[in-house]
């Protein structure tokens, strides 16, 4: 009983007390902060700029991958394991970063000629933002147009129903560009890909033939190539060839 008259004299007291208490004024590391409402507008807008380069950190991930070199490396490099067959060596981990550096090893030119043009003068507050973005995205552009294949141009093109003549690469929109150069990407290094697996798959053909000749029926193929296809990439200094071959496929 006297439980319950406990319960009913707290539930009276909350709804009785209907005044609220709060200080404004709130102590973050020794600073007195007040939180009261604003009547200059730029103090919004500076609110939405942070909110805006937080949605830019959140996409970065997918406009590293898309629309720069990775996408090419890292499809490359995953067929040659395949290729190898060598299961998990080297693990995803080893190919991704190497893959990430690569990139950056790439499109550093194009990070630096950004930063100078567009980061460090809208820092300056020499420029505004809408300029600073219209410059950064210049360079990029021209990479991405360099690396992308006119028949995946024309066909995002005319999926975009542009009312405009298109009569230089200015002239193509960035929504247009991006799917386009993403394709043309994938069909590289697809290409690139099959080039690299022939020297193994015959390799295996050998050896298969081989052993099916000796009457070898239940020993597996792959345990006796295994061996023969890492002399071959050693023996050509295959990373080597492969780095190289990509990191001049973008110049």
């Amino acid at each position: 009983m006297k439980r319950k008259t406990i319960i009913i004299l707290l539930i009276l007291l909350i709804f009785i007390n209907t005044g609220v208490y709060a200080n404004p004024d709130i102590s973050l590391f020794g600073t007195e902060v007040n939180i009261e409402d604003s009547d200059n507008p730029d103090d919004y807008i500076v609110g939405f700029e942070i909110l805006l380069l937080l949605t830019i950190l959140t996409l970065a991930p997918a406009i590293l991958i898309m629309m720069s070199s990775f996408t090419r490396i890292i499809i490359v490099l995953s067929f040659i394991r395949n290729a190898l067959g060598t299961q998990q060596t080297p693990p995803n981990q080893v190919l991704i970063g190497l893959a990430l550096f690569l990139t950056f090893f790439i499109m550093a030119p194009i990070g630096a000629d950004i930063n100078e043009n567009a980061l460090q003068p809208y820092l300056e507050e020499e420029i505004g933002q809408a300029e600073a973005i219209e410059k950064a995205v210049i360079p990029v552009r021209e990479f991405m147009y360099k690396q992308t294949r006119d028949k995946d141009l024309a066909l995002f093109i005319d999926l975009a129903n542009v009312d405009e003549e298109v009569l230089s690469k200015e002239d193509i929109p960035t929504k247009a560009l991006i799917p386009a150069f993403i394709i043309s990407e994938l069909k590289t290094a697809f290409q690139i890909s099959f080039i690299l697996f022939i020297p193994f798959l015959i390799i295996d053909m050998v050896v298969a033939s081989t052993l099916m000749s000796m009457g070898m029926m239940m020993l597996p193929p792959v345990m006796i190539s295994l061996p023969f296809k890492i002399l071959l990439f050693i023996m050509v200094d295959g990373w080597n060839l492969i780095i190289r071959s990509l990191i001049n496929g973008f110049n």
